[in-house]
């Protein structure tokens, strides 16, 4: 029975046995795949082979999209924007629900299942995915040892559970904690860092323990192995190539991201894409699904785009050492019945189209494809896609400087032949790394590959494609924060500030934390600070502003709680004099008001100083900001101490406040002036 599992139909009578079956050979791996078993057990009629090419991918991201949505309608996409904002403080507690985790696997799951086919990752969920899992055990830890709910340690899980959702699907600890450093943290604790070290370690080795144990490796080993040159890996004239890659990358990441950006906010005022949307997900998603299933068909468009490869085989063709453009200069090799594990550079060459035909034509192709892909409403990660994409424009790089320079470019007296897979390498690290805003992805690369021998040419590329995205454009994930509206405090890019910044930034301080000044104290910062700022807190505060008096009648105060819902009232010390003394909650307000103390005298009006008497806490002001506050210091203190409102205090007296939508509102007059009527 272990040596003999059985016959397949039609074979050649070779014997299947139970090691080869789940063994790690590749060949019968792909075979068990359903997609592609399918697809090739089908026959050769072709319009059986387009619908088994086509109704799999369909049928997966159709339920997948039904599935995560009917339980929760926060389980679709990758999950990091939302993340990004719930890490900034606020509360999103929908996002982190048990629910939510159920639905998210089962929806990736199928998400994965439909391959290449719609090109989509697993980054963005599997992070949401630890996250909801550390949010779990937190509370479950709160309850077991009884203790109320600490929003710092919290916080604390959440960042390190972040790092090993990076790091898992990589198996790189290092960058998986400096990418969701660099994505999701705008200030980061160094007192977390080991813990997210420790986490992504543990997680990482966990997961390539796996493979270990499931036979596919003998010893825990990088996800991609390349074979780069050791002893030169590239010329020193080349460096000049990798930072044109570079900016080649930061210039298309640019155009990626406005279009992806401009095509998702299309899809929600659309009026009937956004009815579909809004009544019907999983048709849209079919539709989405049907139309690049399509496209990938294998003997058709797809036969240019090496649609038959997975997303890991296209990286491991991308990186292939060898010139592909020199290899079919004088041959043309056949296109294989199925790709060949030793060959699969086949699947990019096409006797019309060439090697540079075919990376351009996936590279045009894929530009849209995968803006549209990140429209679908399904769990799914959009990482992995734009890193095959700048592999893809590096590779087309790499093979037209090896036509260019066939013997290699002679430095030193020394000839060394080019190797395009360097160049893909370079480009998967500065396009990715331009898209998400990051540097961690220059060492990505090197953890996914286990070669560092492109380190400089590398984090050059990535630094000259940053300079330029971050200088035009928003990173994928904060455009979709914006595009959703989520409450995120934006970037000030415009920031006029003097030369006396840094000495302005000191001494706000104590404009900040106004805990007890005298007025000449503060006036006299108040030139210093226009100097500094153009825009102050009190051109953009709200001061429409519900105070409570300790002199207030009970009648009164009974009035102000029942007309409003707010959750706390600042308190002042008298009507007249509007000092601010401290904050009220409401609920422990109302409780006040309920219980009658017995110390109360009949026929005695009573104030709200006797229901403070009587035992309602009040809660001191610690924080406030001045009118004369610079909306760039404000800015900074709400993102370091992830908070959501703060008074404006005026001489002590409560002349206003200022939440995230007035700072959020502010940061976009800055930056996009409104048109003068």
């Amino acid at each position: 029975m272990e040596e003999l599992v059985g016959l397949r139909e039609g074979s050649s009578g070779n014997p299947v046995t139970l090691q080869e079956l789940w063994g790690p050979c590749p060949r019968i791996r792909r075979g068990i795949r359903a997609h592609k078993w399918l697809y090739r057990e089908i026959g050769d009629s072709h319009l059986l082979r387009y619908l088994s090419w086509t109704v799999y991918p369909v049928a997966l991201v159709s339920f997948s999209s039904g599935f995560s949505q009917s339980i929760t309608p926060f389980s679709g996409g990758s999950g990091i924007p939302e993340l990004k904002t719930i890490l900034s403080g606020v509360v999103l507690e929908d996002y982190l629900d048990i629910k939510n985790f159920g639905a998210k696997v089962v929806g990736l799951t199928c998400t994965l299942a439909t391959g290449s086919t719609i090109f989509l990752g697993k980054v963005g969920p599997f992070v949401h995915l630890s996250v909801m899992i550390a949010a779990y055990l937190g509370r479950m830890r709160t309850k077991a040892i009884g203790e109320s709910e600490n929003k710092s340690k919290q916080n604390e899980m959440l960042v390190a559970a972040a790092a090993v959702g990076v790091a898992t699907v990589f198996a790189a600890p290092f960058s998986g904690v400096l990418f969701s450093i660099e994505v999701m943290s705008s200030h980061f604790s160094v007192w977390d860092y080991w813990r997210g070290f420790f986490a992504a370690t543990c997680g990482a080795f966990m997961f390539r323990l796996l493979a270990v144990f499931n036979s596919e490796q003998e010893t825990i080993t990088s996800l991609y192995k390349t074979s780069f040159r050791v002893d030169v890996p590239f010329d020193l004239p080349e460096i000049f190539f990798f930072v044109a890659l570079g900016a080649i990358c930061g210039i298309l990441s640019c155009a990626y991201l406005f279009c992806q950006r401009t095509f998702l906010s299309f899809v929600k005022t659309n009026r009937v894409l956004s009815k579909l949307l809004a009544t019907s997900k999983p048709l849209y998603s079919a539709l989405a699904a049907l139309v690049l299933a399509s496209i990938t068909y294998p003997p058709g468009v797809g036969r240019f785009m090496a649609s038959r490869l997975s997303m890991r085989e296209h990286l491991d063709s991308l990186f292939d050492n060898n010139s592909w453009a020199l290899m079919t200069r004088n041959s043309s090799p056949p296109w294989p019945s199925e790709p060949d594990p030793q060959n699969l550079w086949f699947e990019w060459y096409h006797p019309r189209f060439t090697i540079f035909g075919t990376l351009t034509f996936f590279l045009v192709m894929k530009f849209w494809m995968i803006i549209l892909a990140t429209t679908i409403p399904m769990p799914s990660g959009y990482f992995m896609p734009i890193f095959i994409f700048g592999a893809a424009i590096g590779r087309l790089i790499g093979e037209a400087l090896s036509v260019a320079f066939p013997e290699g470019i002679v430095a030193g007296g020394v000839t060394n032949p080019i190797m395009p897979g360097g160049y893909a390498l370079a480009g998967a690290a500065a396009f990715s790394g331009a898209v998400t805003h990051t540097i961690s992805t220059a060492l990505l690369a090197f953890e996914l590959t286990g070669q560092i021998v492109h380190a400089l040419p590398v984090l050059m590329a990535v630094l000259a494609a940053n300079a330029i995205a971050q200088s035009f454009q928003p990173s994928f994930y904060d455009g979709t924060i914006i595009v959703k509206k989520l409450p995120y405090l934006p970037w000030i890019r415009c920031r006029k500030i003097s030369s006396l910044c840094d000495l302005g930034g000191v001494l706000g301080l104590s404009v900040l934390l106004v805990i007890s000044r005298s007025p000449q104290q503060e006036d006299r910062y108040r030139p210093f600070v226009r100097s500094s700022h153009h825009v102050i807190v009190e051109h953009f505060m709200n001061r429409t502003i519900t105070t409570l008096a300790k002199d207030t009648p009970q009648e009164e105060v009974v009035k102000v709680v029942t007309a409003t819902d707010t959750a706390e009232y600042p308190l002042v010390e008298s009507t007249e004099s509007q000092i601010l003394v401290g904050t009220v909650q409401r609920a422990q307000l109302v409780q006040a008001l309920q219980a009658e103390p017995s110390s109360w005298v009949p026929g005695h009006q009573q104030c709200l100083q006797d229901i403070l008497a009587g035992g309602c806490p009040v809660e001191p002001v610690t924080l406030k900001l001045s009118p004369e506050t610079s909306l760039h210091q404000a800015h900074n203190l709400f993102e370091l101490l992830k908070l959501q409102s703060l008074f404006v205090t005026s001489h002590g007296r409560a002349v206003g406040f200022v939440s995230w939508v007035e700072l959020k509102k502010a940061i976009s007059n800055l930056t996009n002036p409104p048109a003068p009527k």
